[in-house]
C-alpha cells in the first residue's frame, strides 16, 4: 500500500473540519460545558454561545434566530421537521421527489399514509413540476418535502417554482446545498447538516418559518429552543463559524470547482461506455457521477483507493446496503457501475490531472481483466 496521503474526494458524504470550526471548538470546549437552561455563571455562559451559535446559522440560511433550532445530525432535522410539520397540519400525507434523500423516504415509511406521493424526475434528476403542484393538491396532504440539491448527481431542483395550495407547507433539505450554491427562499421549514460544509459531525439544523404550524413529533417540548435533548454547545458554535467562513469564500471555491468538475466530466464522457448524470449546466459545483458499464462501482471505487483517491459509489454505498441506488433508478440512468467525485475546498488541479489518469487506467483494465 502506498504512502502517499490520500486525496480525498467525497466531501459530499463528509467534508473536513474547515480550519475555522477547528479553532473555535478548541476555544469553546473550555467555556461551553455548562447546562444553557442554568442561571449560574457557567451556564449563562454557555447561554451566550449557544445563542451566539443560533444567530449566525440564522443569519447565513436567510432566517431568524428564534427560527433555528440545533439537532443531533441532517437526517434527525428532516425527521422532525417533516413529520412535525404533518403532525401540526393534522393531514399525514407527504409529496416528495423521487429523488429525495432517504431521510425523507424513511419518515414517510415510519408514518404510512395512502396520501403519500412520490414524483417523478426527468433524466438529468429534475423534478416533474406540474406532477408536484397536482399531488400537493390532493386531499390529506400536509406537506411537502424538496431537497435543494442532490447529494448523488448534483442537480439543482426548482425550489422557488413550486406550486402548492395554502395551507401545505415546504420543507427543503439543503444539506448538500448549503456553502456551495444559494439557497432557495421559498420554504416553510429547512434542514442542514454541519458536516456537509466542514463543521464538526453530530450537528444538524432545523429552521421553521415563523408562522408555520408544526410540532414536535417526538417526546419533548414543542418548541425549537434545545431541541433534542442537552445541546453540545462547542459543537454548535464550530458549525457556525465553519459556515460562516465557507459562505465568505464561497464564490472564489465555487468557480475554481467548476473548472476542475468540467475536467472531469469531460475525462469521464471521454471513456467508452460511460455516461456522467446529472445536469450539466444547473448543478453543484463541486461534485459529479458518472456510470461505466461492464464495471463494478465498487471495483472501480476500490482500484481508485488503492491509487491514494478517495471517492465514492452511489450505486450501492460501496458497503452498506446491496440495493441500486433509488436516484439514478428514478432518473433512468444505469445503477452500477457508478462513481460519485466530489472535491473539497483546498482539491488542487494537479490532484484532478492526477484522478482522470487514474481513473481511465483503472476503468480499461478492469474491463480488460473481465475479457472486454
Amino acid at each position: 500500500m502506498s504512502s502517499t496521503p490520500e486525496v480525498y474526494l467525497d466531501t459530499a458524504s463528509s467534508a473536513p473540519l474547515h480550519p475555522a470550526a477547528r479553532d473555535t471548538l478548541l476555544a469553546a470546549l473550555d467555556r461551553g460545558y455548562g447546562d444553557p437552561r442554568r442561571l449560574h455563571a457557567a451556564g449563562r455562559d454557555a447561554r451566550l454561545l449557544l445563542d451566539n451559535a443560533r444567530a449566525v446559522v440564522a443569519e447565513c440560511l436567510g432566517a431568524r434566530p428564534d427560527e433555528v433550532a440545533f439537532t443531533s445530525s441532517g437526517t434527525d432535522a428532516v425527521h422532525r421537521g417533516l413529520l412535525g410539520l404533518t403532525a401540526a397540519t393534522g393531514r399525514d400525507g407527504i409529496v416528495y421527489g423521487a429523488v429525495e434523500h432517504s431521510s425523507v423516504l424513511h419518515a414517510a415509511a415510519w408514518r404510512p399514509s395512502p396520501a403519500h406521493a412520490s414524483v417523478p424526475v426527468d433524466h438529468a434528476g429534475r423534478v416533474d413540476l406540474a406532477a408536484l403542484a397536482a399531488a400537493a393538491a390532493r386531499p390529506g396532504v400536509g406537506a411537502v418535502a424538496l431537497q435543494a440539491a442532490n447529494q448523488e448527481v448534483g442537480t439543482l431542483q426548482p425550489v422557488d417554482e413550486v406550486e402548492r395550495p395554502d395551507g401545505v407547507p415546504l420543507l427543503v433539505d439543503a444539506a448538500a446545498a448549503v456553502g456551495h450554491v444559494p439557497l432557495p427562499r421559498a420554504w416553510d421549514a429547512l434542514t442542514a447538516s454541519a458536516h456537509k460544509w466542514g463543521g464538526p459531525a453530530g450537528v444538524g439544523v432545523l429552521a421553521v418559518r415563523r408562522g408555520t404550524r408544526w410540532s414536535n413529533p417526538f417526546p419533548g417540548d414543542d418548541g425549537l429552543d434545545q431541541l433534542g435533548g442537552f445541546p453540545d454547545v462547542p459543537a454548535a458554535l464550530a458549525a457556525a463559524a465553519a459556515l460562516q467562513a465557507v459562505l465568505a469564500e464561497r464564490e472564489e471555491v465555487a468557480a475554481r470547482q467548476h473548472r476542475l468538475v468540467d475536467r472531469i466530466r469531460a475525462a469521464a464522457s471521454a471513456l467508452p461506455d460511460t455516461e456522467v448524470v446529472g445536469d450539466p449546466l444547473a448543478r453543484l459545483p463541486h461534485l459529479v457521477t458518472f456510470s461505466c458499464l461492464y464495471v463494478g462501482g465498487d471495483e472501480i471505487v476500490s482500484a481508485l483507493a488503492r491509487r491514494g483517491f478517495g471517492v465514492a459509489s452511489g450505486s450501492a454505498c460501496t458497503a452498506s446496503t446491496l440495493e441500486p441506488s433509488h436516484v439514478l433508478a428514478a432518473m433512468g440512468a444505469l445503477t452500477h457501475g457508478n462513481v460519485r467525485v466530489s472535491l473539497g475546498r483546498d482539491t488542487t488541479a494537479e490532484q484532478v490531472e492526477a484522478f482522470c489518469a487514474a481513473l481511465a487506467e483503472e476503468v480499461a483494465r478492469i474491463r480488460a481483466e473481465a475479457g472486454l
